[in-house]
């Protein structure tokens, strides 16, 4: 019983055996005719073979079998290969393993494929059971508008996804795009880069990345490795890069650069929204803007106080302290000894004087190795955009170096408007634009492909590469003759010549290219491309905006920026700092002239405030406005108009204490600063003026109206300005409304939110917290002015 039951095995093995051996053979199905060769092969003309349902065709060939029972085809001039579902192969020379259904074409081979592709190359392996080719020695595939060519590549007919390596090139109606390591889908027209990668547009914009995807149907691309967008001078990289060809959108995520050689201008920041059609960038999450003028001549501050007597350097003490003590020691010794210390004295000097020297040598040659500075600018919302000159509308204020004519009380107000166009302006309108195009780019991250429309007028493009493109419907066979083995081999070989010439990226191109458009653009020099003198950058910052400068800082709600007038135009609330000095008003304008700070307007409840030495007292100016104007940037006059008042300490020389206070009210007043060194004061149509000894100054004597002092709100340091915004729910430090007696022991104040509120009593003044050297409390407002009191 299990001998027969083995023995039936056997037999049922074998008989599958035969089975398969039967249907890997391949089955003629017509011939013109036989020849037998002397080797014993049998040579068939014209004959037509059927494999597994696929049709093997060729001018000659001839089956022969290996050692191990392995039958093969031998096909030889205008091989046809067509599958099942309609894929057909076209070459000169065959190599065909039935058992494997591995077909090796060479000389002209073209696959055309149900799906419309057509691959050509000069050698091919092909699977026919998993429909998976291969070539090693250069090819293309050509799918619709998209021709792509490299050195090696798998193609998977199932799916329509080829991998090509090695010198890979893609022509595209809109594109070209150079790279080593890509993935590209027949069907949905999407690509993946895996290496280093451009992508040309033939608008000249360039997307470079090192691992992305790219849609050639929409023009939609996310790149996610070392990415970089360059249009002309322009330049943006993010850790993360989208972008959308058909609206001209980039949008770039986390440490984001924005670069344009052009006018020196780059930002930083956490997003950035690029506009290629007009233009712009929107950047948020701690931008930061930074533009390049030229270096102070001075260390010194360029807005200095306005006091008769300014404090002296350390030096000018050092040297008065020396002296001092020099004359005591002369009193007291006699002449050997003081000659002996007269001697030593004068080596000193001569000491001192040369170190000074080599000092400012050092000093002179840092100088001349840097002659740039930087003035860094932040907000919530920093939006850029050119525009074209046209439509900028400049600010002419006719301002004039000697004051002008002094204006009368009835005069026009300037207020808080401005002549520029509302929808330049106004945030509201940026904010909508930026939230629109943003819903744009975010459409990128939807599963669903939109359809390329294509127009009626569609220009033609005559290329080499799509001109052999057939549309031959699937039943009807395709002619294959001389004149396509030519073409092919023309094509081939010009592809050889563009992978040739082809420059494909190596690595860490972004990185070198936006280090030089940085340093391009930080060291002030002209770019090689032409200016276009037709248009100009404007910029705004709006919410929480904030400026600094080595020697200057600002804040208020919005700033904003034209390059064809170089000024600076601070609205909301704005405020700034220049060493000592506080400066303040409605509206704040700075002009740029040479890369120099040139002048300056306040405009509306204009104030100036400037420390002494002590820290105790504030020299003040206000008036309806304040112009400035400034030389080699240090300020060279000051123009004060409108219900002018100044109140200023003179200081004793010798003991740098305050002696008196005084108290001036005019029509104007005229300051001529030299050296940051008051030259000449002068009030002109005087209205009143007081002196008061330092002894007789009360608390309501030592301020103007409207005075404010808050340190607190000034950016530090460029670290400072980009993490801390100023806390306008904190009051201010500003001028008493009542005077401090003994008897009330009280002080006045008005939070900074100007809402009126109940005046409170302070019962213990050690509970309240001191912010900088100020103590406030609350009280009622006034009409005129918000106020608190100093305490002593």
């Amino acid at each position: 019983m299990r001998q027969y039951i083995f023995t039936l095995i056997v037999l049922i093995l074998t008989g599958l055996t035969v089975q398969a051996q039967k249907q890997d053979e391949l089955k003629l199905l017509s011939s013109s005719h036989i020849i037998t060769g002397k080797n014993g092969n049998v040579v068939f003309y014209r004959p037509v073979y059927e494999h597994v349902g696929s049709t093997l065709s060729s001018d000659s060939g001839y089956l022969h079998n290996d050692k191990l029972g392995r039958q093969f085809f031998e096909a030889y001039g205008n091989v046809i290969i067509t599958q099942p579902d309609g894929t057909q192969i076209f070459s000169n020379k065959l190599h065909y393993e039935a058992a494997m259904q591995l077909a090796t074409l060479t000389g002209a081979v073209r696959m055309v494929s149900t799906s419309g592709s057509i691959l050509t190359t000069d050698h091919l392996v092909y699977n026919m059971r998993s429909k998976i080719g291969n070539y090693y020695s250069g090819g293309r595939i050509l799918s619709g508008s998209d021709t792509i060519t490299s050195q090696r590549a798998t193609y998977f007919e199932n799916t329509g996804e080829s991998y090509f390596n090695q010198k890979v090139v893609v022509r595209s109606t809109n594109v070209k795009v150079y790279t080593d390591s890509m993935k590209y889908n027949a069907n949905t027209r999407i690509t993946d880069f895996y290496g280093p990668t451009n992508m040309k547009g033939n608008k000249g914009e360039n997307l470079y990345t090192e691992k992305g995807r790219y849609h050639m149907a929409t023009g939609q691309a996310y790149f996610s490795k070392k990415n970089l967008y360059t249009e002309g001078t322009k330049f943006l990289k993010g850790d993360s890069l989208f972008y959308d060809r058909q609206v001209g959108i980039g949008k770039a995520v986390k440490n984001v650069v924005f670069v344009d050689t052009l006018d020196k201008f780059y930002a930083y920041g956490g997003y950035g929204l690029y506009n290629g059609r007009n233009e712009s960038i929107t950047m948020t999450d701690k931008p930061l803007v930074v533009s390049v003028v030229k270096k102070d001549s001075t260390k010194k501050d360029s807005v200095s106080s306005f006091s008769p007597v300014q404090k002296k350097s350390e030096k000018e003490l050092k040297k008065e302290a020396k002296e001092l003590k020099k004359a005591e020691k002369e009193e007291q010794k006699d002449n050997g000894k003081s000659s002996k210390t007269e001697v030593v004295t004068d080596n000193k000097q001569k000491k001192d004087i040369t170190e000074n020297k080599n000092i400012l040598s050092k000093d002179e040659k840092l100088k001349e190795n840097s002659e740039m500075d930087s003035v860094f600018m932040t907000a919530d919302t920093l939006f850029s955009q050119m525009i074209f000159r046209r439509d900028y509308i400049a600010r002419d204020f006719k301002l004039n170096r000697e004051g002008g004519a002094i204006e009368e009380d009835n005069e026009v107000d300037y207020g808080d408007k401005d002549s520029i166009s509302s929808d330049l302006d106004s945030t509201n309108t940026l904010q909508q634009a930026a939230d629109s195009l943003q819903k744009g780019i975010d459409s990128l991250h939807k599963n669903e492909i939109k359809k390329p429309i294509v127009g009626k007028e569609v220009k033609k493009i005559t290329d080499s590469v799509t001109s052999n493109k057939q549309n031959t419907p699937k039943k009807q066979p395709v002619i294959v003759g001389d004149q396509n083995r030519i073409e092919i081999e023309k094509n081939l070989k010009a592809d050889s010549v563009l992978r040739k010439k082809a420059i494909i990226p190596k690595g860490g191109e972004s990185d070198k290219i936006m280090g030089a458009a940085l340093k391009n653009a930080q060291e002030g020099k002209r770019d090689s491309l032409p200016q276009d003198t037709a248009k100009t950058r404007i910029l705004k910052a709006y919410y929480n905006a904030r400026l600094f400068k080595s020697d200057l800082q600002a804040v208020a709600d919005s700033m904003y920026y034209g390059m064809q007038d170089s000024m600076f135009r601070l609205m909301g609330k704005p405020m700034m700092w220049a060493e000592n000095s506080q400066i303040s008003g409605d509206t704040i304008f700075l002009q740029v002239k040479n890369q120099k700070l040139d002048n300056s307007l306040l405009v509306g409840n204009a104030f100036m405030v400037n420390a002494t030495s002590d820290s105790l007292k504030f020299n003040q100016i206000k008036g309806r406005k304040i112009t400035s104007f400034f030389s080699n940037n240090r300020m060279e006059r000051l123009f004060v108009d409108g219900n002018a008042e100044n109140i200023f300490y003179n200081i004793d020389e010798k003991t740098n204490i305050a002696t008196e206070l005084v108290h001036d009210r005019s029509s104007r007043f005229k300051i001529l600063m030299e050296d940051n060194k008051l030259k000449e004061y002068v009030s002109i149509r005087k209205v009143d003026g007081k002196v008061y000894p330092i002894a007789e100054v009360t608390a309501d004597k030592e301020f103007l109206p409207n005075f404010t002092w808050r340190p607190e709100d000034r950016p530090k340091s460029k670290a400072d300005l980009l993490n801390r915004k100023r806390d306008l729910s904190k009051s201010s430090f500003t001028a008493p409304t009542e005077k401090e007696t003994e008897e009330n022991g009280k002080m006045k104040s008005k939070p900074k939110n100007e809402k009126q509120v109940q005046e409170k009593k302070v019962e213990d003044t050690k509970t309240i917290k001191q912010d900088s050297t100020n103590i406030k409390t609350s009280t009622p407002s006034s009409k005129d002015s918000t106020q608190t009191s100093k305490k002593k």
